[in-house]
């Protein structure tokens, strides 16, 4: 074994302390990006169910428009509205990115900043809209 694959190996981590890594905001939006995509996946067969339900009849609309009224579902509403944005928001920043903007470490940083700000405006006037 050379010389200079023993100070690589003696380099290396033994244990990983996975509480210290900190991502940076780029990690963070990507995999925050994919779990409002999971959620969105689920959150469909809601909102079908409440487009069935709202078109089946008058009643029946006067029934869903009264769910409304409830603050879990307008709470399940405002989260589902909120990760369609944010995935919509993230999802044009990936866009752009595969157009070969935003690629650098800095511009990538920034870009992931004000995309996740971005959302959180929007959660709020979305919020505000709900209630």
């Amino acid at each position: 074994m050379e010389q200079s694959e023993q100070n690589v190996k003696k380099q290396r981590p033994v244990h990983l302390d996975l509480q210290t890594i900190r991502f940076p905001a780029t990690a963070i939006a990507s995999i925050l990006h994919r779990v409002s995509g999971v959620i969105m996946l689920f959150a469909v067969g809601i909102l079908i169910w409440l487009l069935n339900e709202s078109l089946a009849s008058a009643e029946s609309f006067a029934g869903v428009q009264s769910l409304f009224d409830n603050f879990l579902v307008k709470f399940v509403v405002w989260g589902i509205l909120t990760a369609l944005g944010y995935h919509l928001i993230v999802g044009v920043r990936h866009l752009v990115m595969d157009a070969g903007c935003w690629e650098e470490f800095s511009s990538g940083q920034l870009s992931a900043k004000i995309s996740m700000v971005l959302a959180v405006v929007f959660s709020i006037i979305v919020g505000i809209w709900i209630w």
